[in-house]
């Protein structure tokens, strides 16, 4: 095949050990080259809109900006660039935003030996690819729409709700349910109700997967996320609290 015909892989990932091996796997094919690497989403966009790659190979957690974020920037100025999703998150939540957002296909790190290379063709060509750990009925949902609704803003505003997307943002910063009750005017057990319903949309089965899904997709940044919220053991609050239960001991 003739080098001007190779499908032309831009290999976006944090980890330049793991660029390096990706590389050679692919340099190695006789249909196939990298043409560029980058460290992050931001970085991932910038060249893409350079080199017009046939396929960007997309690490979804990366420092600074994420795949999931860089999605529909390079969809939006490279129309016609495939963007392949390779991550360790083997969640629904992922995976059904990744392809909301526009991805081409889905394939876990642990798969790259058989099956990156035929992802990398595959989505080249048009069609989707996902992993086949999770290609079951739940890809099946994706691809057919019924998870992805309106094709306007970021993928997992496709999936939620408005309400649903306010509720999991207060919930990755801490907030319980009723206080995000008083906070967006509903009771507690509505709360709940959102709650429920974007735990088995994404498959966010711990607050700690929330969290980890709200910094992904850009919903929770990690500067916020690193100072706690709620008052600590020199605040106003606390200290006057100490103060009437001292009073009320000595009386």
């Amino acid at each position: 095949m003739a080098k001007s015909n190779k499908i032309r892989v831009l290999v976006a990932d944090d980890h330049a050990i793991l660029r390096a091996g990706l590389r050679m796997l692919i340099d190695a094919q006789p249909d196939m080259r990298v043409i560029g690497e980058a460290h992050d989403g931001n970085q991932a966009v910038e060249i893409t809109q350079e080199t017009n790659p046939d396929v960007v190979l997309l690490d979804v957690t990366m420092p600074a900006s994420g795949g999931l974020r860089a999605i529909p920037e390079i969809i939006r100025h490279n129309p016609n660039t495939r963007v392949l999703l390779l991550t360790m998150h083997a969640e629904p939540a992922y995976l059904r935003t990744a392809l909301a957002a526009g991805a081409a296909g889905y394939v876990l790190k642990k798969s790259v030996d058989a099956d990156l290379l035929s992802a990398i063709r595959t989505v080249q060509r048009g069609l989707k690819y996902v992993d086949s750990e999770l290609a079951s009925g739940l890809f099946q949902e994706v691809v057919g729409g019924e998870a992805i609704g309106n094709k306007e803003g970021g993928g997992e505003s496709k999936i939620l709700s408005d309400r649903e997307l306010q509720v999991l943002k207060l919930v990755a910063e801490g907030f319980s349910s009723r206080e995000i009750a008083s906070r967006i005017y509903v009771s507690t057990k509505t709360v709940e109700t959102y709650r429920g319903r974007f735990a088995e949309k994404l498959g966010l089965k711990t607050r700690a997967d929330v969290v980890q899904y709200a910094l992904d997709v850009g919903l929770l940044s990690a500067e916020k996320f690193s100072f706690s919220r709620r008052p600590n053991s020199s605040s106003p609050a606390k200290s006057n609290r100490i103060s009437r239960v001292k009073r009320t001991t000595r009386s």
